[in-house]
């Protein structure tokens, strides 16, 4: 599926079934509205999927992995080669994701849409990596837009092996560099004010980042009201495979779940390729990024979970999978008031 033919078949959410949902939580012999945004999230996943009985238990984290020409800049802690490193170890239960995963019943499913080596993950490659953002565009517009579409038909590729709700993760050395810069584009702001020390720069290397972002955003020139051109100019291929997931979720009606700053700057790439795709998306917490609340806002979504997360690799995203199965696990199976024979809460007025 293309991009224009995926974006022309987004539909808004079934108000019927967010409707029944929000019946079956308010039948539930228990205090109403108690359950909070939990609630909330499922009325979303009703209208979403388009009908209010809800399974969730056949889950995916997809981790689009990526590497960036921009880290020969300085802008990073550590070197290219661990974007390969924790590519492999995805599969191999030994990253901070995959063990998460394990503990939480849901598939890992490393994506190579732009490592700078070959890899054993599934292999959706565009390049060996983006070129250097500081000196030159990280992807022609083709390339950006053959990412996109990578991962809109990946989710319908998954929702087809029956998978019920994907979460987002990526692995990419200098993703904070591209999604800070994606993010002072989108949202007109400085650099300074949406960059943050990714894996743990120094306070001098912080400073380079910023310089190099500034100067990518000078040479190139991205224009904000084109997210593609945006995303092209000095965005990567794991926020462009992302994006497409978002955009793939509203397509093929299956929730896909925000992790933190990187992908919510994909999210909101997605949003603004076309804004219905919002309705698609749930958020999981607040990433300790400096920018990762305010591309919340500007989604206009509210995370349930403040942790002070910011490991990236999808782990807050999975960290709202038990939560989620605890909420369905209530919807799915409790007894109603009429089912104890007792009087039904009022809404107060």
């Amino acid at each position: 599926m293309t991009l224009e033919e995926a974006v022309r078949q987004i539909e808004k959410p079934d108000e019927k079934a967010m409707e029944q949902c929000r019946r079956r939580w308010d039948s539930i012999a228990k205090p109403l509205h108690s359950l909070g945004k939990l609630e909330d999230l499922f009325v979303k996943i009703a209208g979403m999927t388009r009908t209010s009985k809800i399974e969730l238990s056949k889950k995916a984290l997809v981790e689009m992995c990526a590497d960036n020409g921009v880290v020969e800049e300085g802008v990073t802690q550590t070197g290219q080669e661990i974007t390969a490193l924790v590519t492999e170890n995805f599969s191999k239960t030994q990253s901070t994701a995959s063990v998460m995963c394990k503990k939480v019943g849901a598939d890992i499913i490393p994506i190579d849409i732009g490592v700078a080596v070959d890899t054993s993950a599934w292999n959706r490659k565009i390049a060996y990596g983006t070129k250097n953002m500081a000196k030159e565009p990280a992807m022609t517009r083709e390339q950006a837009v053959r990412a996109l579409e990578v991962g809109i038909n990946l989710v319908g590729e998954l929702k087809e092996k029956g998978y019920q709700i994907l979460a987002t993760g990526e692995m990419g050395i200098g993703n904070t560099t591209t999604s800070s810069a994606m993010t002072a584009v989108f949202l007109n702001i400085p650099p300074k004010k949406v960059t943050g020390r990714g894996a743990g720069l120094s306070t001098e290397g912080l400073a380079r980042k910023i310089e190099v972002i500034e100067r990518a955003i000078e040479k190139n020139r991205p224009n904000r009201e084109d997210p593609v051109d945006v995303l092209a100019k000095v965005g990567g291929f794991d926020i462009a495979g992302l994006a497409g997931m978002f955009l793939g979720g509203a397509v093929y009606k299956i929730p896909i779940v925000l992790d933190g700053f990187i992908s919510a700057v994909a999210a909101l790439t997605a949003k603004k390729i076309c804004a219905e795709t919002v309705s698609y998306m749930i958020p999981s917490h607040v990433s300790k990024e400096p920018g990762g609340e305010m591309v919340l806002k500007e989604l206009g979504l509210s995370a349930p979970l403040h942790c002070d997360m910011c490991l990236g690799e999808g782990t807050g995203a999975v960290t709202l999978f038990p939560i989620l199965d605890l909420a369905g696990t209530i919807y799915n199976t409790m007894s109603t008031f009429h089912d104890i024979d007792m009087e039904a809460y009022k809404p107060l007025t």
